[in-house]
């Protein structure tokens, strides 16, 4: 990565401006709901596999230790007790208590037995560990850049020093309530498991080791503000120096920091989040077609017409009634 963004003289951002906020905009975008979320008794020796899928998965282990495997990773990680493991794209995952160890497959009817029976156990009569496993599916959304930039794996270790005291203290409820019998336990552990989301993502963010594009922009106080204003008002005719001057720095040094924190240039951005937006009425909104071209900053309908099929391969009338049919 270029050089020159991080040499730029930050201006402070006033802690009391208020923004739109970008990651609850980018996770609302997504549709992201709670599939499932169990707890799970394992005596060594021990593994599962989950099923692929394109929604996320957390894992959090509550006693005990495990190796996890990421499907498409080459070497497996060892978590231990208080550890949390977020896959944000989904995907395959195995844990085991021990290289070698016997596998059982997790099919996709059993992952909705696990929700709200108490715990699954199986194994042998070995080391016991326990762990908590919730995943989420998203509608079929369109690709969100922010979103898509995160790896394959973050992995937040108890004693990470981007453990918050809240995210630690959101981890050992969700644990409790794992093994829980109370009314409403079920409940309680989706809305803990939303939260939980929204926080290994925010420790990754503040992280050291997050070097990848992406949300990682919105710890860059300039860069941060910027997205935030397309994301408030993404109707507005925003061009790259109407941006750079709104958070104090040079065209040329905006667009350079921009690009480099966030993966693409600023209105490639501005335009792929109003066709985002533009496509989440159209599928969720009765709005004429005029209407969601004036919502997506354009002055005629024609020109929106041809923007929403470069970036979508079909014209927006067509769009609706295909989501609509699904």
């Amino acid at each position: 990565m270029a050089s020159s963004p991080k040499e730029l003289t930050d201006r402070p951002i006033a802690q009391d401006e208020q923004f739109a906020d970008v990651l609850a905009d980018v996770l609302d975008s997504m549709r992201l709901s709670t599939l499932m979320h169990g707890r799970f008794e394992l005596h060594a020796p021990w593994g599962i596999q989950f099923p692929s899928s394109p929604g996320a998965h957390i894992v959090l282990i509550a006693r005990g230790g495990a190796l996890l495997e990421v499907e498409g990773s080459e070497k497996a990680v060892s978590l231990s007790a208080g550890d949390l493991a977020l896959l944000p794209h989904g995907g395959a995952h195995t844990l085991r208590d021990a290289e070698g160890s016997p596998i059982h497959i997790i099919g996709q009817g059993e992952c909705q037995r696990v929700r709200g029976i108490g715990s699954l156990r199986m194994g042998g009569d070995g080391a016991r560990t326990a762990l908590v496993a919730s995943s989420f599916r998203h509608e079929a959304a369109p690709s969100v850049r922010l979103f898509d930039a995160l790896p394959r794996l973050i992995h937040i270790a108890a004693d990470d020093t981007a453990t918050t005291p809240s995210l630690a203290s959101t981890v050992q409820l969700l644990i409790t309530e794992s093994a829980s019998s109370s009314p409403g336990a079920t409940v309680v552990m989706s809305r803990l498991a939303d939260i939980l989301l929204v926080q290994a993502i925010r420790a990754h963010i503040a992280g050291k080791q997050c070097q990848e594009h992406g949300l990682r922009a919105l710890a860059d106080p300039p860069i941060g503000k910027a997205l935030s204003l397309i994301h408030e008002r993404p109707m507005e005719p925003w061009t790259v120096e109407s941006l750079a001057t709104a958070v104090a720095l040079s065209r040329s040094g905006f667009a350079a920091r921009f690009s480099a924190l966030v993966g693409e240039p600023p209105l490639e951005y501005l335009v792929r989040w109003r066709m985002t937006k533009a496509a989440q009425l159209l599928k969720e909104s009765e709005l004429p077609l005029s209407d969601v071209a004036t919502a997506s900053g354009y002055q005629s309908e024609a020109s929106f017409n041809r923007a929403f099929k470069r970036w979508g391969g079909s014209a927006p009338g067509a769009y609706r009634r295909q989501h609509r049919r699904a």
